[in-house]
């Protein structure tokens, strides 16, 4: 199971989004975010991935979610979401990463991952969510069918600055 975070940064009506260049969900639009390292806490991960794929510190980043991807009958991926309008520096791009402002109305989940139309507008209003997703069709997960998915919102995470 791979444990990731995911780090929403809103500002002026805006999401700053990327769109990955390489590996899992290439050419996908997502939020900054990676897999965690060893004794790595899930809002040090998100604040690491930010700085490594689009050149910004965030800061106070809140916990908004918990997700979990399950492929196959199987926990893939659980990803902790996060949100912040606090941040330093300006976004530029990486090899991993080209970042690119949305209006909250204009996200473009078109070009995401299909789950993330069910939860991202709501984490962009400020709720928080605890979500499954069910793939099926094997690796890679970017490949695997989309099948069904639950939600529970408003859910709260102790021990975060929510």
């Amino acid at each position: 199971m791979i444990e990731a975070t995911l780090c929403f940064v809103v500002r002026d009506g805006c999401v700053l989004l990327i769109e990955k260049r390489r590996g899992l969900g290439e050419g996908l639009y997502n939020g900054p975010g990676g897999k965690l390292e060893d004794g790595e806490t899930p809002r040090a991960c998100a604040i690491r991935e930010t700085r490594e794929e689009v050149g910004i510190e965030v800061s106070e980043p809140e916990k908004a979610g918990t997700l979990e991807f399950v492929l196959d009958g199987s926990l893939h991926t659980k990803c902790h979401v996060f949100r912040t309008d606090s941040f330093d520096g300006e976004p530029t791009m990486t090899a991993e990463a080209r970042p690119e402002w949305f209006a909250i109305d204009d996200v473009p989940y078109d070009r995401m991952w299909e789950d993330d139309r069910y939860w991202l507008p709501g984490v962009l209003e400020g709720k928080t969510v605890a979500g499954q997703f069910r793939f099926a069709g094997g690796e890679p997960l970017d490949e695997a069918e989309f099948v069904d998915y639950d939600l529970e919102w408003s859910v709260s995470f102790p021990g975060t600055h929510r």
